[in-house]
């Protein structure tokens, strides 16, 4: 516990907090985006029972997150190109990523599976929870070996994760019910998903896509979005 009289130490901690946050912010909306689809009084439990297991299982991760950042020996080849532990574990969270946002955004194009305004909930609690944990884990993949990156001590990693979890909690039913409100956040929102599942499978191929450039892209497509919604509440106001 020597970090604890470094200075250097705390702005590292601090810093990584706030990556833990920003990086969980994309998680919570598409856990939003699934609890939708189950009744009003269910919804809440299945976000928090969610986000809990989450927890255990990213707290799991991080206890070996020295090996899983260090699965870089190749242990299978494919036309060629040889993958290591850590690129099946991108490839594999990318393709579900990939799956997830393509079958929702058929869903609430094809009006099949989307939930409309007083439209009846028909998607079964543990379903739900169980695409909820999956959807976290796959984050978390991003989530822990950003902590690995940025500090040393494994202890500072487990304090950043549960108190990034616990924004998460206490944001998620306000954060829930304003993109539930709007169509076209939950699309944009897909499309993140889609470009996050991309990112994971060329960094599994061993193309590396900088995170500033994902951050841009979704940074810009925010910004243009709140000014449509501005428009948008203006409009409304106005007749």
């Amino acid at each position: 516990m020597e970090w604890l009289a470094d200075p250097s130490a705390w702005l590292g901690l601090a810093t990584l907090i706030l990556l833990e946050i920003v990086l969980g912010i994309d998680n919570l909306i598409f856990i939003a985006i699934l609890s939708e689809k189950l009744p009003a009084k269910q919804r809440k439990k299945a976000r928090m029972i969610g986000l809990s297991l989450a927890l255990g299982m990213r707290l799991v991760f991080l206890a070996g997150s020295f090996w899983i950042a260090q699965l870089t020996e190749p242990v299978v080849t494919i036309a060629q190109k040889a993958l290591s532990g850590r690129d099946l574990i991108f490839l594999g969270g990318g393709a579900f990523l990939l799956y997830k946002a393509t079958k929702e955004i058929h869903e609430r194009i094809e009006n099949s599976a989307h939930l409309g305004g007083g439209g009846k909930a028909t998607a079964k609690f543990w379903p739900i929870v169980t695409q909820i944990i999956l959807l976290d884990l796959v984050f978390s993949i991003d989530s822990v070996i950003t902590a690995v990156g940025m500090v040393e001590h494994l202890e500072m990693m487990v304090i950043a994760v549960i108190i990034a979890m616990a924004v998460m909690m206490f944001a998620s039913n306000p954060l829930s019910e304003f993109v539930n409100k709007r169509p076209t956040v939950i699309i944009l929102c897909l499309g993140f998903l889609m470009m996050i599942g991309f990112a994971l499978i060329a960094d599994g191929l061993g193309f590396h896509v900088p995170k500033s450039y994902l951050y841009a892209a979704i940074g810009f497509s925010i910004f243009v979005e709140v000014i449509n919604q501005i428009i948008a509440d203006r409009s409304k106001k106005r007749r």
